[in-house]
């Protein structure tokens, strides 16, 4: 099974930004889509970006303009730049792969904190 780890998380303070990175274990020869999504205490886990395989992205209304999808096939990586980091976008952040309607993998999500 495909392995996804998350890192670059940590503290901010608001208006800061952070680049956020997701590796998969192996190359996804399929057409996917890889995606970040964040879970705040107590709320439940919502989509923030997506990126296909091909390059297109969709991003969640409250971060468009502010966080940017790009991946790097090559490497097997998929990147979530934040700028202009609120305190209402604290949250563990967490990347996931999908194949058509299915959900291969998660992984274990990395912190942001943001200060206001």
């Amino acid at each position: 099974q495909v392995q996804l780890v998350e890192s670059g998380g940590g503290l901010v303070q608001a208006g800061g930004s952070l680049r956020l990175s997701c590796e998969a274990s192996e190359t996804i020869f399929s057409s996917n889509v890889m995606g970040w999504y964040r879970q705040a205490p107590g709320k439940q886990r919502e989509l923030v970006a997506v990126i296909s395989s091909a390059g297109s992205t969709d991003y969640a209304s409250s971060v468009k303009g502010r966080f940017t999808i790009s991946r790097d096939n090559t490497k097997n990586l998929v990147y979530l730049q934040m700028n202009s980091l609120k305190p209402e976008d604290t949250a563990r952040y967490y990347c996931n792969l999908r194949v058509g309607p299915v959900v291969i993998s998660w992984g274990k999500g990395t912190q942001v904190t943001v200060s206001s």
